[in-house]
């Protein structure tokens, strides 16, 4: 039976993450705590599990799911180049509410959807995710929410939409409550994604896909306006579905290349 583990309490503390480990190995779903929303996770390397992540969020593969990594040198093992411009901008949002789309390498044995050899990556800032990220490594994680419902920021908010799809739940408190609540949504503490892959070409940019917590007025003082897209101009990614990442996700509905909706940090998640 599906517990919430309130992660406040050293004894469910312990117990949870032991859970949460076992659970992730086995291919089932944790709903973890991020700094923006929580986020249901799953082991991005198990393609079963990122099928069982989509399935309890009612999405499709073409809205893959964010991954929530737990450090830049898992940013430079999964994504096939990092530019200098992104390198700036993690330097100064990670850990935090900053979602990056950047080409994945292609040699990554995963199956997290319809991508287009793209992986949308966050750290987020969170002590309970960052801890399990580092016993498990890189996890899909999509915004706890049911598709087309607002984003879950408590663990009962998140237990209320999912039930028993998800085996364990951490409970680390209200989530996004160090933001100012200023994305696309109201109410909304999502974090802001960045498509990146154009920075490979000469003369590209980055392009805001989703507003989030980050404001464009801040990612401009880290790598100037002219590194960045008009806002009327701005095309949609050519990857993911939201954290979460919690983080570890563009709207739910999905955009026409593979949404980067919903995250989660948390992405999500």
């Amino acid at each position: 039976m599906t517990a919430i583990y309130d992660c406040s309490v050293d004894s469910q503390l312990l117990t949870g993450m032991r859970l949460a480990r076992g659970a992730i190995g086995r291919g089932e779903l944790v709903v973890i705590p991020t700094d923006t929303v929580y986020g249901v996770a799953a082991d991005a390397f198990s393609a079963a599990a990122v099928a069982r992540l989509l399935e309890a969020k009612g999405r499709e593969r073409t809205s893959p799911p964010p991954v929530l990594i737990p450090g830049i040198p898992t940013l430079d093992a999964l994504a096939a180049e990092v530019p200098e411009p992104v390198r700036r901008l993690v330097a100064e949002f990670w850990p935090g509410g900053l979602t990056v789309i950047l080409h994945a390498q292609p040699s990554l044995q995963w199956d997290l959807g319809e991508t287009r050899g793209t992986v949308a990556l966050r750290m987020p800032a969170s002590p309970i995710a960052l801890e399990l990220l580092s016993e498990t490594g890189p996890l899909a994680v999509s915004s706890a929410n049911l598709s087309g419902q607002p984003s879950a920021t408590t663990a009962a908010d998140a237990e209320a939409m999912l039930g028993e799809s998800v085996t364990v739940y951490l409970d680390g408190g209200p989530a996004g409550t160090g933001y100012e609540a200023i994305g696309e949504r109201p109410g909304d503490t999502s974090s802001t994604i960045v498509d990146a892959t154009g920075l490979t070409a000469d003369g590209g940019v980055l392009r805001i896909v989703r507003a989030g917590v980050i404001s464009r007025e801040r990612i401009a003082a880290v790598v100037g306006d002219e590194l960045l897209a008009p806002i009327e101009g701005a095309a949609p990614a050519t990857s993911v579905a939201h954290e979460g990442s919690p983080d570890a996700s563009v709207a739910d509905g999905g955009s026409p290349a593979a949404s980067v909706a919903d995250e989660a940090d948390a992405a999500a998640s």
